[in-house]
């Protein structure tokens, strides 16, 4: 079994005493699980990088831009914090947080969010001047979500917190079981309309009341199951994401699944480990596993419409619908463009040679990539 993230203890004692972990970046690699080489073919898609600024390394957390409107907000673990132009790449403003950062970039293009070390919530307005601070119970990993005047951030111990974008006052918070052994990533959180989606360590998919955190529903997208700790680890990976009345997750030892956003019943589910988020366009949902296959699963009823297992342990990013293309980054900063209809590569750009781990956004006619060693980088087709 590839654990290709690092393992920690989320408990009270853990919290305060640390435990052993697997470090997510070492460059130590098993002989078996050697990443595949390169396939040799015939590019049939014209790729170019339109621009390239460097932010900051990344270090061992999850960092991903943020696209509002035309501009690009991106945070780096050093404490930068930058809003690009997302046409040309030129900075509008940067600005350094004062403190290191694990989590970021939040915004609706007014208030714009980050964690910073030891739980502090650190908002500003759009034109990076601090607008207040705030402080959560322990430490932030997952991006967090802002919108209908709210900032939403799930800790480290699984609560979840709505705080005044305005203000930084606590409006509510919800509390969910803490688990002794997790993935150290970061469940994403998404706000549709009066809901408030968050994959949740466990493998549970929560629909919050987005006014006071009243449970709506709880679905399963990873099943606990072995006898050890670590056979049972079934996280939510990356972000939930909505399409229609769908919302779908992807759980590592779990499966990928969409659920009725409005009452959590099941649509579809199919077996699949990922330590990534899927991706989701108007036809298909896209997921790539942990051992580096790329499957397009029909969005309404989850059918399998084809497979790329030519990646094998390339530890891909959450794959993201691009024009006809599927596209996914890569631990050594390669970024792969495969068919959306039948998964064949159509061509191939690499980056500033570090790991791509969170996942590319759409600005327009713009791909976005941010790399662990502070590359953020926009790509177009032609």
């Amino acid at each position: 079994m590839r654990i290709a993230v690092k393992l920690v203890c989320v408990s009270i004692v853990a919290v305060l005493s640390g435990c052993s972990s697997l470090n997510p970046f070492s460059s130590k690699v098993e002989p078996r699980n050697q990443p595949a080489a390169l396939v040799n073919f015939q590019p049939t898609l014209s790729i170019r990088q339109t621009w390239s600024v460097a932010i900051g390394k990344a270090g061992m957390f999850y960092f991903s831009p943020a696209v509002i409107g035309n501009d690009v907000f991106v945070a780096a673990a050093d404490g930068s914090i930058a809003r690009l132009d997302a046409v040309t790449g030129n900075p509008v403003w940067r600005i350094k947080a004062g403190m290191s950062l694990t989590a970021g970039v939040g915004s609706d293009g007014n208030t714009i969010v980050v964690a910073g070390e030891k739980g502090v919530i650190l908002a500003f307005d759009s034109n990076g001047k601090l607008r207040w601070k705030a402080q959560a119970s322990s430490e932030v990993l997952s991006v967090p979500a802002v919108g209908q005047g709210l900032v939403i951030i799930r800790s480290h111990d699984n609560r979840i917190i709505a705080l005044d974008a305005g203000t930084g006052l606590r409006r509510w918070i919800a509390q969910r079981a803490v688990l002794s052994l997790t993935l150290h990533t970061a469940p994403g959180i998404i706000i549709d309309g009066s809901s408030v989606f968050v994959g949740m360590p466990g493998g549970k998919l929560l629909a919050l009341e987005l006014n006071n955190g009243g449970a709506r529903w709880e679905a399963t997208v990873g099943d606990p199951r072995g006898t050890t700790e670590l056979e049972r680890i079934a996280d939510i990976s990356g972000a939930p994401v909505i399409a229609g009345e769908d919302v779908c997750a992807v759980a590592y030892q779990g499966k990928v699944a969409c659920f009725n956003k409005s009452t959590g019943s099941v649509r579809w589910a199919r077996p699949l480990s990922s330590d990534v988020g899927i991706g989701i366009d108007e036809r298909f949902v896209f997921a790539a596993d942990e051992r580096g296959a790329v499957t397009a699963y029909t969005r309404d009823a989850g059918l399998n419409m084809w497979r790329n297992d030519k990646l094998a342990n390339r530890r891909l990013s959450t794959p993201t619908s691009f024009g006809r293309a599927v596209v996914v980054g890569d631990s050594q900063g390669y970024v792969h463009f495969l068919s959306r209809e039948n998964g064949a590569f159509l061509g191939r750009v690499g980056t500033d040679g570090s790991a791509i781990l969170s996942a590319p956004v759409v600005a327009g006619v713009n791909l976005i990539f941010q790399t662990q060693s502070g590359a953020v980088v926009a790509l177009a087709t032609e």
